[in-house]
């Protein structure tokens, strides 16, 4: 190995650590560790920018960024603020009934837009909702945070992870979710009946306050009806069109990007309003790590580990699935998944393609997305959605500590994690 190689492996390493200790913010440590491998003759302007392969995955982007100006446009609208109130209502104020169709509601809006704007809408209805019952709300916010990353499990734009894992193994919306979606309709069902039981303290109602709830009127803060529904006309669209791959033949950034440009004109907002809920910090993050990955790439660190892999695993598919699964569950408990993905995703397609069109080692793509979405379920700083329910919490006088979240995480991460080996194994190894 070169000398460079050995620089780009203590540059990465070095911004994995401080990504994982939160030492310095996710973002500088991301961008500082891009800047350095350019440094060290790593990358290069060209190959950062322009390189398929070893650059900015540009589709991951701009597929994140058009789906972050979608929600923001129907955020005005006051549609996620009527879902919840409907819920608390349907569920007849009752506690556990509302935590099981608002993680219901959660789960299943990750799937059709990504986690993390799902709990940014989400999550400030729940306190407002908690406070008229009279609860409790850090159950509830918990709950949401770990529906949210089984829910967005299911497709292909419901997790980030799984933005990077189709853009590097050339998978569609449809491919995903018909290998995902079916255990995580299961596991959802599991889930809930864990909230009960996980939570079984924080269920006391209040009648009067109940009561009060029940007396809100849902209606009454839809702020533009109009606009609501040509944003979900819009959004039905783009789903569509992301489940319509093989016919329309336009990849799922440029869906994204065209229904966004939709739904600014539909919506005849100013930019500083359905721009104001973009992540910007997320955007720029997810491009220093994919020059941070593409400078290993780019020297060859990667190809190295994966043909060590791929010695190591032979045509043993089965034990490699299950390896990936529980060993991608674990990890992404530490750190965040987002940049353990990026790092995996190439040695999986390394695998994969060195198979020569193995039945069983395609589907390592499924047991790398399950273990690295369900396995950010086990500690608060497992997976970004996460991280941001905490944050909403702090702000608004509910801390939630470390480990009262992994407390509950970890034994929602491992119930569904373990459910997820048999199935594997049913689907695509017996």
């Amino acid at each position: 190995m070169t000398v460079q190689a050995t620089l780009a492996i203590v540059v990465f390493a070095g911004a994995y650590v401080l990504i994982a200790t939160e030492w310095v913010h996710r973002v500088a440590a991301a961008v500082g560790g891009a800047a350095l491998m350019v440094l060290i003759g790593a990358t290069g302007s060209h190959v950062a920018f322009f390189s398929e392969e070893t650059g900015v995955d540009w589709n991951v982007i701009f597929l994140l960024l058009g789906m972050m100006i979608i929600v923001g446009v129907l955020r005005q609208t006051g549609l996620f603020e009527y879902l919840a109130i409907w819920a608390a209502k349907r569920a007849r104020a009752k506690p556990f009934r509302v935590m099981a169709l608002l993680v219901v509601i959660t789960a299943v809006a990750s799937a059709l837009l990504d986690n993390v704007t799902t709990v940014l809408l989400v999550a400030p209805v729940t306190l407002l909702v908690c406070e008229r019952l009279g609860v409790q709300p850090v159950p509830y916010l918990i709950a949401e945070a770990m529906a949210s990353n089984i829910g967005g499990t299911a497709t292909l734009i419901g997790d980030p992870p799984n933005i990077i894992i189709a853009s590097r193994g050339g998978l569609s919306f449809n491919e995903m979710a018909a290998n995902l979606a079916p255990i995580i309709v299961v596991l959802l069902v599991v889930f809930v009946g864990l909230c009960r039981w996980l939570f079984r303290h924080a269920f006391v109602a209040d009648p009067e306050r109940a009561a009060k709830v029940m007396a809100l009127e849902e209606r009454e803060v839809i702020q533009d009806a109009k606009l609501m529904r040509r944003g979900l006309f819009v959004l039905a669209v783009v789903i569509s069109a992301f489940a319509l791959h093989s016919v329309v033949h336009l990849e799922p950034a440029i869906v994204a990007l065209l229904g966004a440009g939709a739904m600014v004109l539909v919506s005849g907002q100013s930019s500083q309003t359905y721009l104001a809920d973009v992540e910007w910090e997320t955007l720029v993050f997810f491009m220093g790590l994919f020059v941070m990955v593409g400078s290993l790439v780019n020297l060859g660190v990667i190809e190295q580990l994966g043909q060590a892999a791929t010695s190591a695993v032979g045509d043993h598919y089965l034990a490699a699935g299950v390896g990936l699964l529980f060993g991608s569950a674990a990890l992404s408990g530490i750190v965040d998944n987002i940049p353990y993905v990026a790092t995996m995703a190439p040695l999986v397609k390394g695998l994969v393609d060195a198979s020569g069109g193995a039945p069983g080692a395609h589907a390592l793509w499924w047991a790398l997305a399950l273990g690295a979405d369900l396995g950010g379920n086990a500690t608060a700083v497992g997976a970004s959605a996460n991280v941001v329910v905490l944050g909403i919490a702090g702000r608004n006088g509910h801390p939630i500590s470390f480990w009262e979240f992994t407390k509950y995480g970890l034994v929602v991460a491992a119930v569904t994690v373990t459910l997820c080996l048999p199935y594997l194994w049913l689907r695509y190894y017996l």
